[in-house]
């Protein structure tokens, strides 16, 4: 199984350059609001038609500009979850599901969908009757009755609170053990296409900047578009000195790094919870280290989010603020809160583009 996108269409506020491929495995598009989500997934459905490319499922030629060809939305056999899940409001829960099935079909197949989908008791149901919760999995199994040879999941949770939102997460996952075929999943939410997808795809402004491995791409995202995307909250623009040493412009800092810096690098990247808050006795023989003043604290549930300076910076224009996030058990029992240590691991620093 395979899906080839390679498309272009000029938009009102950009324009729309896309690149992905897909090998049987989940794929999951990640980008901010506006980025062309949506509309990459309006393009291969068949509800909006590129300027030019082509779009090809399972060796199935859906679109493809110098050819002429033109697929129909009904003759490209592919299941479109919407974000507000587009049940017809006048129909049943059992109706919905069957609208396009034979009498004989309807019987075979939408009652077994009811029993799956955990939607026993609500056939008669119509959709305003049900919750959110419910509806997704209604429409769901509609697109999934027809046996689609891709199934588009266009921000699936987005419409749902988040409670609900995480108990659904795994009950999705389970459902669409369900279905044998591609899928594809657009999101802004990075936990969301982490948990789901195998492969990534990255699109910013109308572009798709960046396609590999999920857990690859949010270890060393490669580029501060993607790492913005998979929630990296400190970035500085940055000098290459050696190999393995580079300037923090906006931190004021000399940090080591462990991977080899490449001269495309012009930032770095740090998780909030990579660095490592150090006594003040260990600050002289470790690395990478910044004696920060403390600019504000914002409290989590869980944990405290520091908002740190270097105490240090030489530099007028390197007083960027640094997020550290801390468990509130650990913060508690630290002796010193006027001044923070924080070291900064050599191979948690990303090197981004």
């Amino acid at each position: 199984m395979s899906l080839i996108v390679d498309i272009k269409k000029k938009l009102k506020d950009f324009s729309l350059e896309i690149f992905v491929k897909t090998d049987g495995e989940y794929l999951g598009v990640l980008g901010a609001s506006g980025s062309g989500k949506s509309m990459t997934l309006k393009c291969i459905a068949g509800v909006e038609t590129p300027d030019e490319g082509v779009i090809v499922l399972n060796g199935k030629v859906l679109f493809d500009s110098k050819k002429k060809i033109n697929l129909k939305p009904q003759d490209r056999n592919i299941g479109y979850l919407f974000q507000n899940y587009a049940l017809f409001p006048h129909m049943t829960v059992e109706e919905n599901m069957g609208l396009a099935l034979t009498k004989k079909e309807k019987e075979q197949k939408v009652s077994k969908m009811i029993e799956a989908f955990h939607l026993k008791g609500l056939e008669n149901k119509y959709p305003n009757q049900i919750s959110g919760g419910q509806q997704q999995r209604a429409a769901l199994a509609r697109c999934i009755i027809y046996k689609p040879e891709i199934l588009m999941l266009d921000e699936p949770f987005s419409a749902l609170d988040s409670h609900l939102k995480d108990q659904l997460q795994d009950g999705v996952l389970e459902l669409l053990k369900l279905y044998d075929g591609e899928v594809m999943m657009v999101s802004h939410c990075m936990n969301e296409v982490y948990r789901f997808c195998k492969k990534l795809a990255i699109i910013d402004k109308g572009k798709s900047v960046l396609l590999g491995d999920t857990k690859e791409v949010f270890n060393q995202p490669k580029l501060h578009a993607a790492a913005q995307l998979i929630g990296c909250k400190n970035i500085s623009r940055c000098e290459i000195l050696t190999s393995n040493t580079v300037y923090a412009i906006d931190w004021g800092i000399i940090l080591e790094t462990e991977r080899i810096i490449t001269k495309n690098t012009k930032y770095i990247g740090i998780h909030t919870h990579d660095f490592k808050a150090i006594d003040v006795d260990k600050a002289e023989s470790e690395k990478n280290v910044m004696k920060c003043r403390i600019d504000k604290i914002v409290e989590d549930v869980f944990e405290y989010n520091i908002f740190l300076q270097n105490k240090e910076s030489s530099k007028e224009n390197s007083n960027a603020d640094i997020l550290f996030k801390i468990n509130k058990e650990e913060w508690k029992d630290r002796k010193d809160k006027e001044n923070v240590y924080l070291k900064v691991p050599e191979e948690a620093i990303l090197l981004l583009e």
